[in-house]
């Protein structure tokens, strides 16, 4: 499936990219209704400019700074570049070749991303979301879900001495604390999981026990294990509510993945060189 890159990030307020080219194309042509927040050396630097900077800059803003906080974070990056801008056009760095080659690449790059910014908008509609939910949800395989708590030790020994001070009544949490290897399991406790997130030797003995019981020592990779299999439930769909976004981003990459690949189909496209072989599978052991 076809990945579509999220707008360039700043690293520092005083790297210079894609928006200090769009500024100085456009900083002439600025919107008439646009609020002029600063200038420099005569250049005005507007509302918009700030909301288009917002966009672009994303996750390179530092994630405290919220509200006027951010958008001054901004305005001042822009001062900045603008200062930056400005000595490069002095320096003439606008009329060199690599630059208009950088610029042409970034205008292509922005044609692209604009257009499927605008299949984006159009594809991830309410209904199309439903629709791609309802299907998916359909298509779920009934599956079981189990809840258990484990003990692991390195050997086969150390298992059968944690089975023996649970079968004399002591707690099995208790043992777990302070017998098991396992750092991410408080008393053991694994929480729900489906049989594909373990390890085919801890998931099959597992599935066998009935809630309430206890397995026998179970060897896997990690080393031995003692069971506790405390309940079980078909595993349901989570609701639409909880997984919007990530059902948007699906509909809204299909969308964009069958544009690409239907203008592949009608362009003629032409590689001096044949593309990389792909990489040989790894021996199996």
């Amino acid at each position: 499936m076809l990945k579509i890159q999220g707008n360039a990030h700043f690293v520092t307020r005083a790297a210079f990219g894609a928006m200090g080219l769009a500024l100085l194309v456009a900083a002439s042509v600025a919107p008439a209704q646009a609020k002029v927040l600063a200038k420099v050396n005569g250049v005005e630097i507007t509302d918009d400019d700030v909301k288009m900077a917002m966009d672009d800059l994303g996750p390179g803003i530092p994630r405290q700074l919220e509200g006027k906080a951010r958008e001054a974070y901004v305005l001042d990056f822009l001062i900045d570049e603008q200062l930056v801008v400005q000595k490069a056009q002095a320096d003439k760095l606008g009329e060199t070749p690599d630059f208009a080659k950088k610029l042409a690449y970034l205008r292509d790059k922005a044609l692209m991303e604009t257009l499927l910014g605008n299949v984006a908008k159009s594809a991830a509609t309410d209904a199309a979301i439903k629709q791609t939910y309802d299907e998916a949800a359909k298509n779920q395989k009934p599956e079981t879900e189990f809840h258990a708590h484990h003990i692991l030790v390195p050997t086969e020994e150390e298992a059968k001495k944690a089975l023996a001070r649970i079968k004399s009544g002591e707690d099995f949490a208790k043992v777990a604390d302070e017998m098991s290897k396992d750092p991410g399991s408080k008393g053991g406790d694994l929480g729900w999981f489906t049989k594909d997130r373990m390890v085919p030797e801890f998931a099959d003995a597992a599935a066998k026990l009935q809630p309430g019981q206890l397995s026998e020592p179970v060897k896997s990779q990690f080393g031995w294990h003692i069971i506790k299999l405390d309940q079980t439930r078909p595993k349901t769909f989570p609701p639409l509510d909880q997984i919007k976004d990530q059902v948007a981003r699906y509909v809204v990459q299909k969308a964009q993945s069958e544009l690409v690949l239907k203008l592949r189909e009608s362009a003629k496209v032409e590689r001096t060189d044949p593309p990389p072989a792909p990489a040989a599978a790894a021996p199996k052991k």
